[in-house]
């Protein structure tokens, strides 16, 4: 089969190998998916720079590939919910990805069924972005009718968690390039603010709940317009030791994440609000909600532009430059 592989890591990026590599064994607990299409995340990115390998040390060379849609080929022997011809889509197990290929071979409870009004291209655009939302509102603890701010919402993540969060009941503000305002307010944002022309750390404030997309630059301004005890899960800010004990990491990672993030955990300390990092992790329970509410509700995805397997990093460069208005697609 054909995949795209990562040899090792560049700290300035390097271009991925499309080459032929066997079609994966599946294990009793295992599904053989045949992929017809995969997401391309900034994620990527980071792993080809080995920003994330002391969260999950990968070995090469690595498949690469975080979110998928396709059909199953072949069950594994223990496996009852999925069967040969099912159309699935997942975000690959942190310690086992491998999307940008034809063939993977995928534990069963990463797993959830595609939503009927989805193609296989849409359904790609959703795992790992809907699953960041849902496990930082799972962080947040959000309730209904509660004001949360999503710094940078007009991106792929933005796209899944807007919706997401408006069918939990929340009040959805979030900043960006104005000529993304109408396809924001399309996805249920209540408010938007155009950063060309406004600071929305000058006209929002008390906020309940931040999902942060940027990272140091914007942190402060965020801490700021959270309320008193509000809490703020962040994407590209510093794990800190909770995250650390939440990831069940060694002790020894726990103590370098906890002096990483100390700095964020001093700004939350000082009016009792909560930092939180996610990693986002294979779930294919969350999914199965995710996928009711695409289907309850009739969610609309926002995929930006689509390529195939050969110009993987065409696809890799276009994420990089952080441009994209929606989820930048791989066909395969």
């Amino acid at each position: 089969m054909k995949a795209a592989i990562l040899e090792k890591y560049a700290s300035e990026g390097r271009e991925l190998v499309v080459k032929d590599v066997p079609v994966p064994e599946v294990g009793d607990n295992e599904v053989l998916v045949n992929i017809k299409a995969a997401g391309v995340n900034p994620l990527d990115n980071m792993i080809v720079r080995g920003e994330v390998k002391l969260i999950v040390p990968y070995k090469f060379p690595l498949v690469m590939g975080n979110e998928f849609a396709g059909v199953v080929e072949k069950a594994g022997g223990k496996v009852t919910e999925f069967k040969k011809g099912d159309r699935v889509y997942a975000r690959m197990p942190l310690d086992k990805i491998g999307a940008f290929a034809e063939y993977a071979s995928v534990k069963a409870d990463a797993l959830a069924k595609i939503p009927d009004n989805l193609s296989f291209e849409e359904a790609a655009s959703v795992p790992l972005t809907a699953l960041t939302a849902w496990q930082a509102y799972e962080l947040m603890n959000v309730q209904k009718g509660g004001k949360l701010f999503i710094s940078g919402g007009t991106g792929s993540v933005g796209a899944m968690a807007i919706p997401i969060a408006k069918s939990l009941g929340l009040n959805v503000i979030t900043n960006g390039s104005g000529d993304n305002e109408e396809r924001v307010r399309a996805l249920g944002a209540d408010q938007f603010i155009d950063y060309r022309k406004e600071n929305y750390a000058d006209i929002i404030s008390g906020v309940d709940y931040i999902l942060d997309t940027l990272g140091d630059k914007e942190l402060e301004n965020e801490f700021k317009i959270l309320k008193d005890g509000g809490s703020l899960v962040s994407l590209r800010g510093l794990p800190n030791g909770e995250f650390a004990k939440r990831m069940r990491m060694p002790l020894y990672k726990r103590a370098a994440f906890m002096i990483a993030g100390k700095k964020y955990d001093k700004l939350a300390a000082k009016r009792g609000q909560r930092y939180h990092f996610i990693f986002v992790h294979e779930d294919g329970e969350g999914l199965k909600k995710i996928s009711e509410i695409f289907s309850d509700k009739k969610v609309q995805t926002s995929v930006d532009e689509i390529f195939s397997l050969d110009d993987i990093n065409k696809a890799m460069k276009k994420v990089a430059s952080g441009r994209s208005k929606g989820k930048t697609i791989i066909k395969i």
